[in-house]
Order: structure tokens, then sequence, then C-alpha cells
């Protein structure tokens, strides 16, 4: 598995789902081993995470490599065994640099590279249906998304959770979870529309980022909603893990947030985006002071359940190149 930009241990990042996967294949029978390079958009580190990739596939230990975004796969060409390549977002999407959703040479340029690495791959897996437009016909393509560890995402008294973090306990919260400095992320929208709520009903918002990924199921449990303002998303994990702990969702419409919500009570998906129509949406759910039934309408997206199906993508990969073989 070859990832760009792994967690690391002790370092906050917002990738533990490349983590969390290998270890359920792991724990599935799957013998995994992860190249996790730093590639931070510059040549000289996808050159030397090249190098350090090609010299561990020569012996011709793997049956497959699996790189995690597109941009990873470069590291397995030119091709030594069957590649798949998961495209979670921007990877296919394209980098947006604004709020206004423009998206730059840098984000075109690692657009073309992800479809181009999906063309050649021999599977790949997208995180949500509506990336399938963006990919070149006559490959096979599967749409699996990122699974919840529900043992990690669980049940905590709000008190507990709010003394754990040092949060108040007599105050109304509200979760954004997610780099504020990050265009496509539009904290200024989440800011605004608290600002417009407190002119009605007192809140704080609250800003998870940086923080210890061990940490963020008592911020889901500490806070009263989660607001979700992004501009372009695959399939956003911080969504689902709010929903695993029940926390209630305000959100515009993107990604699969609309498929997640469908049905879930204590939920607002906002198809006006403007700050005044996400702070009534708040203040509607906070009035209510209802947790959401979240952890159940997610119980399909356990990590145990989505980790058959990529072995089954892994499988089929294998059996198509067999075949090949003895054709």
């Amino acid at each position: 598995m070859i990832t760009s930009g792994g967690p690391r241990p002790g370092r906050p990042r917002t990738t533990n789902f490349v983590k969390r996967q290998a270890d359920f294949l792991r724990a599935a029978g799957v013998d995994v081993d992860v190249l996790n390079f730093d590639g931070r958009q510059r040549l000289r580190h996808y050159a030397t995470a090249w190098v350090r990739a090609q010299s561990r596939l020569a012996p011709g230990r793997y049956d497959l490599v699996h790189a995690q975004f597109g941009q990873s796969g470069l590291l397995a060409f030119p091709k030594r065994r069957p590649l798949i390549v998961t495209l979670r977002g921007d990877d296919l999407q394209g980098i947006i640099h604004d709020e206004q959703g423009s998206i730059r040479l840098k984000g075109r340029l690692l657009q073309r590279v992800s479809q181009w690495v999906a063309s050649r791959a021999d599977a790949v897996i997208v995180v949500s249906d509506h990336m399938r437009a963006l990919l070149e016909p006559g490959v096979p393509v599967y749409t699996i998304p990122s699974g919840i560890d529900f043992a990690t995402f669980r049940l905590i008294p709000r008190a507990e959770a709010r003394r754990h973090l040092g949060l108040p306990l007599d105050q109304r919260l509200i979760l954004f979870a997610g780099r504020p400095h990050e265009p496509r992320k539009r904290y200024s929208l989440a800011r605004r529309a608290v600002e417009l709520l407190r002119e009605t009903l007192p809140a704080e918002l609250v800003v998870a980022w940086g923080v210890m990924y061990s940490d963020m199921p008592y911020y889901m449990n500490a806070c009263d909603a989660l607001v979700f303002t992004s501009l372009q998303e695959g399939s956003p994990n911080v969504v689902k893990e709010a929903l695993a702990c029940n926390l209630p969702v305000v959100s515009v419409p993107v990604g699969d947030v609309p498929l997640r919500l469908g049905g879930v009570a204590g939920c607002e998906l906002c198809r006006d985006e403007r700050p005044e129509a996400i702070a009534a949406a708040l203040e509607r759910v906070l009035r209510s002071g209802q947790r959401s039934n979240g952890r159940d309408a997610v119980r399909e997206l356990d990590e145990a359940l989505l980790t058959p199906k990529v072995v089954d993508v892994y499988r089929s990969v294998l059996t198509a190149r067999q075949g090949a073989r003895r054709g």
C-alpha cells in the first residue's frame, strides 16, 4: 500500500483512515506493507519515494499494489504488479484555490495525474458515486467509502467528554472539524453562520484542527452539533464519524453527505448555502436539544463490513491477471 501524507505516531493528521483500512485488512488475513511518504506536492519528494517504491517492488514479494490517492499511484510505474488506486476527493476533483471554487494549474495537474493513473490501473476505487463521472471509461470502478471504526467513534457521556477536553459544561458548542485555512472547507462561512446564530441563541464555535486523532471522539460527543460547509468533498469522514457518535450534523449538500443524512433524525441538509440559512438550521437543531440516530444509520459503514469488499477487488484483479497469463 502506497500513500502520501499518511498518519504518523504522535502527530495530528486527518488521514487516519488509511492506517485504519490497512489494520482491518491485516485482521482479515491480508499481508499489508505500507509505504508512507511525505509528498507535499514537491517533485524531489516524489522522486525519492519512487526509488524506495521501485526497490521494494523489484524482488517480487508482493501480489499487487494499492495506491491511496491518485498521485501516490505514480510510484508504481512502470507497473511490475497489478495496481489498484483509491481516489478520495480533490486528487480527482482538483485542488480548490479559493472559496469561489476556482482550480489553478497545480490543482488541474493533480486531477490529470489522477485520471492518468486511474486509466492505467487494473481497478479503481472511488469513495462516492459522483466521482465516477470524472473517470475515463473502460477501467473497472468500485464505490467503497471509507469506513468507521465503531470502537473508536463510540458514545461517551457529554459531561465526561467535555471534562476530558477542558470545555465548559454549560454552553452550547458547535464543532467545526477541518483546517480553517483550507479554502474548500469554507471556515469563514461556518463562522459567519455561528455569528448570526448568536444574535438569537448563545453558542460557541469549537475548531478541532491540529488535535490528536484519539481526541476526536471526545469532540464529537462533547459538542451539540457539527457544522459542515465544504465546497468540495468525496465522502467526508468527519460527517460519518459524527453520525457514529450521534452528533447532529448541519451541512451543505456536498460529496455523499446528502446520502448519509437521508432519514437521520436531528440533522439538517441546507439546500441554501447562505450563512443565514445555515444559522437557521443550527438554531432548529440546537433548540431541539436532541442527539441524532446517526449511529444506527451508518452501521453499514463499519470498516469490518467494508474490508471484505476491498479484498474482493484484490481477488478480482488477481483472478483477471491469472486468466490473462493462461490465455
